[in-house]
């Protein structure tokens, strides 16, 4: 006997595999869910760990900060201090300049040379005199220039030919004015030249009178 089915079997079938893609369907957002809070999870825990280490950045940048304005103001203080030094060692170095000053002219003026007289305006010094040829006060600005410890930086702002005055066969000479710059030694120079300066202050004024 043969039998027939006459229910709606493919109806039947188009609901199981509908209910079985929306079980898929459930399944797999859940799983997606699953994985996106995992990775939010996972995300959020290393944005904490990283916000934790720039904390620690931010917290050791500030003591560096801090150190190197400690830094900056030191090494202010210390320039203030250096500077206050060095202008005390100039003021004891001034007391006697004019000494070391007269020592070193004797030092410097060649022979032929005469200094009529010289002024100090602070730190430069304008010189006159006389001189037997050009080529004599060339030598002096050439001593003058040199490795001097007192003077530098001479320049020759007067070169003439006169007459000296109390001349009877009415000499000739090269009369000369010219500025020199002093130099501030450091005090152990000074010492070591201390001894030497007066009896050179003795000779200059000797020097110093036009014949």
């Amino acid at each position: 006997m043969i039998r027939i089915n006459l229910l709606p079997h493919r109806e039947a079938k188009r609901k199981q595999k509908q209910a079985a893609f929306f079980a898929l369907l459930a399944l797999g957002a859940l799983a997606g869910a699953a994985v996106v809070l995992m990775v939010g999870g996972y995300n959020a825990r290393q944005i904490s760990v990283q916000n934790q280490r720039n904390l620690v950045l931010k917290q050791a940048s500030a003591e560096l900060d801090k150190k190197i304005g400690e830094i900056k103001t030191l090494k202010e203080e210390i320039e203030a201090l250096k500077a206050r030094q060095q202008a005390v060692e100039d003021l004891q170095g001034d007391r006697n300049q004019p000494v070391y000053l007269l020592d070193e002219l004797v030092r410097q003026t060649p022979e032929g040379v005469h200094l009529k007289s010289f002024r100090q305006d602070g730190q430069k010094v304008v010189l006159t005199g006389y001189a037997q040829s050009q080529e004599r006060v060339a030598e002096l600005l050439r001593n003058l220039s040199g490795a001097s410890p007192w003077l530098e930086r001479p320049d020759l702002t007067e070169v003439r030919a006169a007459t000296l005055d109390k001349s009877k066969t009415g000499r000739k000479v090269v009369e000369f004015t010219l500025g020199v710059a002093i130099k501030r030694p450091r005090e152990s120079d000074a010492d070591n030249k201390e001894g030497e300066a007066r009896p050179g202050a003795a000779r200059k004024l000797a020097a110093a009178r036009p014949e």
